[in-house]
């Protein structure tokens, strides 16, 4: 097992890993649209889920890896009525075949966010 860390992205907020390779197989947390820069939150629904993707991207290239060779994602939203928008960025970070891919509502993310995506890759 071998951890991930970046700069890149939002540092871990509590006691776990940005990400963990096990094997050929790199796992990250769930990010969150925090610019790691500057530690802010962009406001609209297409504006974070840009800076949450973004946030995993970094991520597996930090660790090697192609955005790519996502075999599957997990993406938590607050309102399922975003869905077509957050389709509409997500479709900007993947290409076909698409990853295999679970989205649920959720009642509350951290720091009030509007989504979160974490995501499996093949290295």
């Amino acid at each position: 097992m071998k951890e991930t860390k970046t700069n890149n992205a939002p540092a871990a907020i509590g006691p776990y890993s940005q990400a963990i390779t096990v094997g050929n197989l790199l796992f990250t947390s769930g990010q969150i649209p925090i610019n790691p820069e500057t530690g802010e939150i962009p406001e609209g629904v297409e504006a974070q889920a840009k800076q949450a993707l973004t946030n995993v991207r970094n991520l597996i290239e930090a660790a090697g890896g192609s955005i790519d060779n996502v075999v599957k994602t997990t993406v938590f939203i607050k309102n399922m009525d975003d869905f077509g928008k957050i389709n509409e960025i997500y479709a900007q970070f993947f290409t076909e075949p698409y990853p295999a891919r679970s989205c649920v509502e959720v009642a509350r993310l951290p720091k009030d966010v509007l989504l979160e995506v974490e995501s499996i890759v093949e290295l």
